[in-house]
């Protein structure tokens, strides 16, 4: 472990993050080399299925023995070297908080950024490190010059938060939105195309898009959708707190105009951090949510002037970082996918069991929501958790009447067997009798 003396010389060069390999215990980052150089000759899918490579990953982390985690999508744990890091900053913010918090550990935030960066596939100057990416979103939603009768493009399975936000600028500022109907799952660029087209007037100014949605895992051609709403003049947001580090990508790639997405997701960085991108040249036109000197400006700090904020959780972002980088990114979502189709595949013949996440991989990864027929969802969980100790939520919006399952890397296959005979023993149960009220 670091000394103090150590600890501060680092901080003031402005090192992002302590090393990873200083939270991995000797014997075990031994284990750690012999896998990768097992590994790394192998193809993303291949490696996808090597046991041996993802136990060490399962090791990692200190996830309950009694409790079955399958609702990673909301919110995921982080490795135990991620935990560390972060409880060492904590403490060390603790002896002095103003000095080591301001003088000391602030001192890495710009190579933090730059790391951020780096992985998003944008530059540094572009993004803004905040808390999620409700907070990302919100801000460029309110932030936008939009005046009534300026119309916004957007679907009924957009997230909440997001959603809400839109409907708050309608009622208060007069804007239109124009709703896109979804049959979920769908299984067709061209269908998105034609629905988000045909949804596109002259006086549309946004396009609202999900990169992968919350229900159901759908994901959705966001660089087709956006080089088809460019076209129109339109800009496009995208809602990437799912599908960033999930599914390789760069924002470049997608060459949309905003961008947001959680870390304490896909990327199991601390609880409560994201990060929030935009266009360099239209940082200007989006207002701060919160005070700045200049909220106007052209400059992504302004959009960081929040008060005080946890220091040691975002310094803990770049062990996230390092440990996102260990594993691989392709590995990563070829394992996630790897897992969903594991149990999938296992319960799709049940006579009662319906789906409405595609088994498509250029559509879905590692979510997928299923119902039972004759069940309510929630009633579901509850025996998923009440007999098996099965952590999941329902998916319950519009159309989509399921249960969310969402593993992660550290979830291992004996899991997934637990939850195939569960869903399997439930399918041939009669579900539970609703009164009449």
């Amino acid at each position: 472990m670091l000394s103090r003396k150590n600890f501060i010389q680092r901080s003031a060069l402005a090192t992002v993050s302590l090393s990873l390999l200083e939270f991995i215990q000797p014997a075990n980052a031994a284990e750690l080399s012999a896998h990768l150089e097992r590994i790394e000759p192998l193809s993303a899918e291949a490696a996808a299925r090597d046991e041996d490579f993802w136990a060490w990953i399962r090791e990692q982390y200190t996830t309950s023995p009694n409790i079955m985690n399958l609702n990673n999508g909301g919110v995921s744990p982080q490795p135990k070297p991620v935990q560390d890091a972060h409880i060492r900053y904590y403490q060390y913010c603790n002896e002095a908080p103003s000095y080591y918090m301001w003088r000391i550990l602030d001192l890495g935030r710009e190579p933090l950024r730059n790391r951020l960066a780096e992985l998003a596939g944008c530059s540094p100057e572009e993004i803004a490190i905040n808390r999620n990416t409700t907070e990302g979103l919100n801000t460029i939603i309110f932030g936008l010059n939009l005046k009534a009768g300026d119309e916004v493009v957007l679907t009924k399975y957009d997230y909440p938060n997001m959603t809400n936000a839109w409907k708050q600028r309608e009622k208060r500022d007069g804007i239109k939105l124009n709703w896109v109907e979804l049959d979920l799952p769908v299984e067709s660029d061209a269908t998105f195309l034609e629905k988000f087209e045909k949804a596109i007037t002259p006086k549309t100014k946004i396009v609202h898009v999900t990169h992968m949605m919350n229900w159901t895992g759908q994901i959705l051609p966001a660089r087709k959708i956006a080089d088809m709403a460019h076209k129109k003049g339109c800009e496009v947001i995208v809602d990437a707190s799912h599908s960033f580090v999930h599914i390789e990508h760069k924002i470049s790639e997608l060459d949309c105009d905003y961008y947001a997405a959680s870390l304490h997701k896909w990327l199991c960085a601390p609880f409560g951090t994201g990060f929030m991108f935009i266009k360099k040249e239209k940082i200007k036109n989006v207002w701060a949510l919160l005070s700045a000197p200049v909220p106007d400006a052209g400059n992504i700090g302004k959009f960081e002037s929040i008060g005080t904020r946890s220091f040691a959780a975002e310094m803990a972002i770049g062990n996230a970082i390092d440990f996102h980088y260990l594993i691989g990114s392709k590995r990563k979502e070829e394992r996630l996918r790897f897992l969903k189709n594991y149990w999938c595949e296992k319960v799709a013949k049940l006579p009662k069991v319906k789906f409405y996440t595609s088994m498509k991989p250029e559509y879905s990864c590692a979510i997928a929501t299923f119902g039972i027929e004759g069940w309510d969802p929630t009633d579901i969980s509850s025996e998923l958790f009440d007999k098996w100790k099965i952590h999941t939520t329902t998916a319950n919006h519009e159309a989509v009447n399921g249960v969310r399952i969402t593993p992660h890397v550290y979830t291992s296959l004996r899991d997934l067997d637990v939850l195939v005979a569960a869903i399997t023993e439930i399918a041939g149960k009669v579900g539970p009798v609703k009164k009449k009220e």
